[in-house]
């Protein structure tokens, strides 16, 4: 039996194919096409290239899959994209992005009517105009005509789900991500639900992660590339599972996905609202474990590093299996010691602890001597240093620990893998699988399937480590003077932040 594991991401859709064992067997993945932006703080996509995206993917995978054909596959996904449709499940208006924030105004209402501690409370998350609830009232003010014909708001892979002739299902985890999703009760909110004019009949029926959503049918199947039958099973938000596929169960397992954007995960068994965490606006909310919560504390890191890679580099330059030869160049070229420089990667704003739209990136301590290669060095240095500081922020919430087990793209370099660790002071685990949000997806397919008894069977299989990196004092110590000049940075900034969001 193989497991397909498909992860619809921001930017992209990958499709994993897995043995029982865990090896990756197939890895196939898809672009989507450029969002729209029609106006500032819109982003905007036809829900049909989600399922392009889909189709493609698993067409590929089972071509190169016929030896060992896929029985069961499970989709997971990013949170806050929005997907309105009718009662034919059909589209009627662009997917409104997760990083579409133009429901300010709509946001900062229900923070009003409710509090934004009674909002945090209920959900586990803090107010933002990037939630799908904020979405889904803009569109009842600015578009009633779009409204009127809504049947239900749905998330990517219920909108899929639909695709694939299922019932528009959605996990606890992902419904979490609505800021309409009672995480205690796992159920939709009535209390928010009617500070914001809405019901639950507009919204997908919720159910654990790893339920069995039905059977592809012949004809859906032989679209896909797959075989008539195949078990499809409800995935979750990508980031719980890319916990699941770093073995993170149980409170006191740590894992970090390094990306675009690099995320810190710690599961429980209650949410974690305690004072520490809504003053840091951390996220605490359903796993895809059964009974069990996640908090995370995030920040935007990758494309600080992308950015500046495409100063440097032509498009053709920059193909995927040359990115780590050009990185690896301008490493070996860079200083051995701390290069002077305070580097934030704050091209999208920030996340914790304050989540300001406003902020930028910024590059401080240039001087004539300064090389591309001190350049690249100190993107790194500000972005481990900002990892530092979610470290502090989670202990803060969740109480010490020591080890933090890591996957993603970000987790390929070793100099930026020894400064997390030195910075942060803690030991950092390599997975073996860099694909985490699709192990844990697997592992959500075959558990559902009887592949695994249950999920600490599943892990004990499939998770494993590759490498450990161990903090080096010496390291900390010499990064100690950037250090505090990083922490004394962004706060001296705070009248030029204010400027920018004054209006003209």
């Amino acid at each position: 039996m193989s497991l397909l594991a498909i992860d619809m991401g921001s930017s992209s859709c990958k499709a994993v194919v897995f043995s029982e064992e865990g090896r990756v067997l197939v890895w196939k993945s898809c672009s989507y096409p450029a969002p729209d932006a029609p106006y500032p703080s819109w982003a905007q996509m036809p829900a049909e290239h989600f399922w392009q995206a889909l189709v493609t993917v698993c067409q590929a995978t089972a071509s190169e899959a016929r030896a060992d054909p896929v029985d069961v596959l499970a989709i997971s996904s990013h949170g806050e994209t929005l997907v309105p449709v009718n009662s034919q499940q059909q589209a009627v208006a662009p997917a409104i992005l997760n990083f579409d924030n133009r429901a300010v105004a709509e946001a900062n209402g229900l923070a009003e009517t409710l509090g934004s501690r009674r909002v945090f409370d209920i959900t586990g998350l803090a107010v933002h105009p990037m939630y799908p609830v904020a979405k889904m009232v803009w569109l009842r003010q600015h578009q009633p005509d779009v409204f009127s014909s809504v049947a239900r708001f749905l998330a990517v892979p219920c909108y899929l789900l639909t695709r694939l002739g299922l019932e528009a299902l959605v996990d606890y985890s992902l419904a979490s991500r609505f800021l309409a999703f009672d995480i205690r009760t796992h159920t939709w909110s009535p209390e928010i639900l009617s500070a914001c004019q809405l019901n639950t009949e507009q919204l997908p029926q919720s159910v654990p992660a790893g339920t069995v959503a039905g059977q592809l049918s012949s004809g859906v199947a032989a679209q896909l590339g797959l075989k008539g039958g195949a078990v499809v099973v409800v995935g979750g938000h990508d980031q719980p599972c890319s916990a699941l596929g770093c073995g993170v169960l149980d409170p006191g397992r740590i894992s970090a996905s390094l990306g675009t954007y690099e995320c810190l995960v710690a599961a429980s068994r209650a949410p974690v609202l305690n004072d520490r965490a809504f003053t840091a606006n951390l996220n605490s909310y359903c796993h895809v474990v059964p009974d069990r919560y996640v908090t995370l504390a995030y920040f935007p890191s990758g494309i600080m590093l992308d950015w500046f890679l495409r100063l440097l580099y032509s498009k053709g330059e920059l193909a995927p299996s040359s990115v780590s030869e050009l990185c690896g160049r301008l490493e070996a070229d860079a200083p051995r010691g701390p290069t002077g420089l305070c580097i934030m990667p704050h091209l999208l704003g920030t996340c914790n602890p304050d989540f300001n739209p406003n902020a930028t990136g910024v590059i401080a301590g240039i001087l004539p001597s300064t090389r591309r290669a001190d350049l690249y060095k100190g993107i790194i240095e500000g972005i481990a240093c900002e990892f530092a500081n979610m470290a502090v922020l989670m202990q803060e919430a969740i109480g010490p620990y020591a080890d933090v087990y890591l996957s993603g793209g970000g987790s390929r370099s070793l100099l930026g893998l020894r400064l997390r660790a030195a910075m942060a002071g803690r030991q950092l685990h390599l997975m073996r699988c860099p694909e985490a949000v699709c192990l844990g997806t697997a592992i959500l397919a075959g558990t559902a399937a009887g592949t695994y008894r249950d999920f600490a069977e599943a892990v004990g299989q499939v998770v494993r480590v590759s490498e450990t990196i161990v903090p080096d004092a010496a390291i900390a110590e010499s990064y100690e003077p950037q250090i505090l000049q990083y922490r004394v940075l962004y706060p001296s900034l705070a009248p030029l932040w204010r400027a920018r969001s004054t209006p003209k």
